[in-house]
């Protein structure tokens, strides 16, 4: 069952992560070189002397996801429309970054809903997308977020969300499974209580177009 969440649940939970940090840049910096002693290297080294630095601004930006709204993602492209047929944006790439490792996810995300008197923008579709992946996270939470915030701002006949993405922290470390993908899916509304809409928007991430 899908708890309903508003507009304003919405927008806070992404508001609500602007705090500024609690150490400064240079105390994460130190807390690389740390782990750089740890590891039994020489963070004076001509090849280390700048990777605290780097590290630092690598994942500020992989994780700027935290510093960014809803309401400054959208840009008012909501817009009132009559369609009432399926909107889907499939094969968005996804870039995160696993919460219990800090490791990459990669992958893709495919995005559907029905719209009930307002559309988006389709390139907000891929932002929404990239906004909650560039945070740390598991993949479920994250697709979930994706279609939580779809259902929050156009309040549509349904939504569905299916991400597939591989993860690092199960290819390079642990159990060492290269090649091996990880298929979530939130649907809501009318994909999750009708089963031949499901399925429409099943088929139509199965089979991949192709232009002439």
């Amino acid at each position: 069952m899908n708890l309903p969440i508003s507009l304003n649940d919405i927008r806070q939970q992404a508001i609500s992560t602007e705090i500024q940090p609690p150490v400064s840049e240079a105390d994460m910096q130190a807390a690389v070189r740390t782990l750089l002693l740890g590891l039994g290297e020489d963070p004076d080294r001509e090849g280390l002397r700048d990777t605290p630095k780097r590290v630092v601004k690598a994942l500020k930006f992989l994780t700027s996801g935290y510093n960014q709204s809803l309401d400054e993602l959208l840009n008012g492209a909501v817009f009132h429309e009559d369609a009432n047929e399926m909107v889907l944006v499939r094969d968005i790439d996804l870039f995160s970054s696993c919460e219990h490792h800090i490791l990459p996810i990669l992958g893709r995300a495919h995005v559907a809903y029905i719209p009930n008197g307002k559309v988006i923008g389709l390139s907000k579709i891929a932002r929404i997308c990239e906004m909650y992946a560039r945070r740390l996270q598991v993949q479920e939470r994250l697709t979930q977020q994706i279609a939580d915030a779809l259902q929050g701002l156009l309040n549509p006949q349904g939504v569905a969300v299916v991400i597939e993405a591989t993860h690092m922290c199960m290819v390079m470390r642990g159990v060492e499974k290269p090649g091996s993908w990880t298929v979530t899916s939130s649907m809501q509304g009318v994909f999750a209580n009708n089963e031949s809409t499901r399925q429409e928007f099943m088929e139509l991430i199965r089979h991949r177009p192709s232009f002439h």
